[in-house]
């Protein structure tokens, strides 16, 4: 039974690294914390291992601490006796396309899928949809294709937002998200504002936290907030 924390964000505007979200992190993978392997792959302009030191710092005050998927020779084998896997934020291109390269999507997913805790935020949720369609990144590289995990049925747009800038004349998160929908027709988007996230055990998936999010469809939009099981 699968079993998921998919975050907007790690860090909220004047807050520390991963504070809003470390204590939740925790009581999600109580039990499964022996050995947790990071998926850094986000990374970009600066290395993986000062990526996992930063997640190590955070996550220490919770009693977690993550190993580099990137130190080990055999990263299928390191899924495979993984407790739990944390996937991390950044460039979801470069981390689909690292990914595919390592040959290891299907290997997370078979072990999630099997049971394994996943935790993902940003790039790290964005990936458990069933494409990246609807990422909010730059395709600074180019992945094989778009399909991801697909551990949940609906796409995602972590750090969802409907704020407009002053004197900018360019399309809105929705409006972009909207013409995803006319081109992808039986699709549905879920919209998680900062920290926001969707906790998923099996088949049940409910949102959770303290501002409003959207699940979108082509002809409808219903209004998420905390505690709202989605169907």
């Amino acid at each position: 039974m699968s079993k998921l924390l998919l975050l907007s964000n790690s860090t909220n505007y004047q807050e520390n690294y991963m504070q809003w979200c470390k204590s939740i992190i925790a009581y999600f993978v109580n039990g499964h914390n022996e050995n947790v392997l990071f998926v850094p792959f986000a990374a970009v302009g600066f290395s993986y291992q000062e990526y996992t030191d930063k997640v190590n710092e955070a996550l220490s005050a919770v009693g977690i601490q993550v190993r580099n998927l990137n130190d080990f020779e055999d990263k299928r084998e390191a899924i495979s006796y993984a407790t739990a896997i944390f996937v991390g934020g950044g460039n979801t291109f470069h981390l689909l396309k690292s990914l595919q390269d390592l040959d290891i999507l299907n290997a997370i997913q078979e072990a999630v899928t099997a049971g394994i805790p996943y935790v993902g935020w940003s790039a790290g949720s964005n990936i458990a949809g069933p494409t990246i369609c609807t990422t909010n990144d730059m395709p600074i590289v180019q992945p094989t294709s778009f399909n991801s995990l697909h551990l949940i049925p609906f796409q995602l747009n972590p750090h969802y937002t409907e704020a407009v800038l002053d004197n900018h004349g360019g399309e809105t998160r929705k409006q972009r998200l909207q013409e995803y929908l006319v081109a992808n027709q039986n699709s549905k988007v879920i919209c998680l504002p900062e920290a926001t996230y969707l906790e998923v055990e099996g088949d049940s998936m409910t949102y959770k936290g303290s501002s409003h999010g959207k699940l979108l469809s082509l002809n409808a939009e219903l209004s998420l907030k905390d505690g709202t099981p989605i169907i």
